[in-house]
């Protein structure tokens, strides 16, 4: 009998429930019945999508109202192509931890960007308000962006921004901030008060008539200048008024009917682009204050030849790319840099090539001739005889021309002419537009 009551033991101590719960004591992380074991769903707004935790994106779904129920995590939020109309203070305020805001392209007004819109969001980095249609935005409220410290790129482009619509102070408290784009209102000068830190300021499309001095006195940390279609003329740059900007890389001037290149530039400027202006001139010394220039752009300007001093180019040691084309000119310039990679004279009035202008140019791999009044016939003895870089371009035509030429070909006219070498083949060769 000892065996059986023995076994009848065991069983009953198995069937029995186990102790009670001692509260304090359950595994806070082990599900319980009816429960499952991943984590519970992130809140996010209906449609949008939220692929990480510190990420809202509602972009596109032709939103009217701003969605009321993101989380307060949120690092990201785009808003881009809706219906937004304006931006709600108490809906922005929860957001203390936004660094990026994307209103491009939606329907905010001034009316709807409340002075206090972004007053408690102190951590932003990057703020999209461009591309805003019917009203648009003509004016900045006065200490709307007084605390985003920390901002480092403001995209405002394509609004109805106005002189009277920003003041000194709209720009000056943002310390971080590199990269202003304005381009597209209709602003008729420089902004006061831009930050020290700005390396980007892109103002093109604009109606600026005049740059002042005392506008850029505080950005002097800049390295791009944008001002391209604007209304300059022949006395909006006076000489001298950039030079402050030390550091300036590239300044572009497309479109403003300058008639002359903009005297005392920064020294060490970079690029200077200026197509489609009224440039007739080129003297001796227009250039000399920029010796540092590597890309100079001169295209479909009013230049002639005779007009184009022979000494203009002379400091330009580190000049590699040179842009003439859509000119007047009827011969090469004298006095090209020997480090020139590129040279356009297309669409030019050239009617003979001659080797002098061409000597020293050994690094030179582009050359583009197209669309001027050349002839095979016009291209003189030895012309491509150190042009030993140039590359291939454009489509090949049926014959090639030996590496020292005896005499000029004898082909007919051929108005398109792109003169290349190709090293692989070790003969140089003329390509058609």
């Amino acid at each position: 009998m000892g065996r059986p009551t023995q076994w009848l033991s065991l069983l009953l101590l198995l069937l029995l429930p186990g102790p009670l719960p001692v509260a304090g004591m359950e595994d806070a992380a082990f599900p319980h019945l009816g429960e499952s074991s991943q984590p519970p769903p992130r809140a996010c707004p209906p449609r949008c999508s939220c692929p990480r935790v510190d990420t809202v994106d509602c972009d596109g779904l032709d939103l009217r109202v701003f969605p009321d129920n993101i989380t307060r995590a949120a690092q990201h939020l785009s808003l881009q192509n809706n219906q937004l109309q304006e931006l709600p203070y108490n809906e922005l305020s929860r957001l203390s931890g936004l660094r990026t805001l994307n209103l491009h392209n939606n329907l905010i007004s001034s009316e709807g960007l409340p002075d206090e819109a972004f007053e408690s969001l102190t951590q932003l980095q990057h703020i999209y308000v461009a591309h805003n249609k019917n009203n648009l935005i003509s004016k900045v409220p006065r200490g709307a962006l007084s605390r985003q410290t920390q901002l480092r790129e403001l995209y405002l482009q394509h609004n109805q921004l106005t002189d009277s619509g920003l003041d000194a102070t709209t720009f000056s408290k943002l310390h971080s901030l590199e990269y202003l784009d304005l381009s597209h209102n209709q602003l008729t000068t420089v902004p006061a008060g831009l930050p020290r830190t700005l390396a980007i300021l892109h103002l093109g499309r604009n109606r600026i008539r005049q740059v002042e001095a005392a506008r850029l006195h505080g950005a002097r940390g800049l390295r791009y200048l944008l001002l391209q279609h604007n209304q300059l003329g022949s006395s909006g740059l006076p000489a001298g008024v950039l030079r402050p900007l030390r550091g300036l890389h590239t300044l572009h001037l497309y479109g403003n009917g300058l008639d002359r290149v903009p005297l005392a530039l920064p020294r060490r400027l970079r690029a200077l682009v200026l197509p489609h202006n009224h440039v007739a001139t080129l003297g001796a010394r227009d250039l000399a204050a920029t010796p540092g220039l590597m890309e100079l752009n001169l295209a479909y300007n009013r230049l002639t030849s005779a007009r184009v001093h022979h000494r203009a180019f002379r400091r330009l040691r580190a000049l590699r790319s040179l842009d003439l084309a859509g000119n007047q000119l009827t011969r090469l310039p004298m006095g090209l840099p020997t480090g020139l990679h590129t040279l356009r004279l297309q669409r030019n009035q050239l009617r003979m090539l001659e080797p002098e202008p061409l000597t020293g140019l050994d690094q030179l791999q582009e050359l583009s001739l197209a669309h001027n009044r050349l002839r095979v016939g016009d291209i003189g003895p030895g012309t491509w005889h150190e042009l030993q870089a140039l590359q291939v371009r454009h489509r090949l035509v049926s014959h090639t021309i030996p590496r020292a030429p005896p005499s000029p070909c004898l082909h007919c006219h051929i108005p398109n002419i792109l003169v290349s070498w190709s090293s692989n083949q070790n003969k140089k060769m003329v390509r058609v537009g």
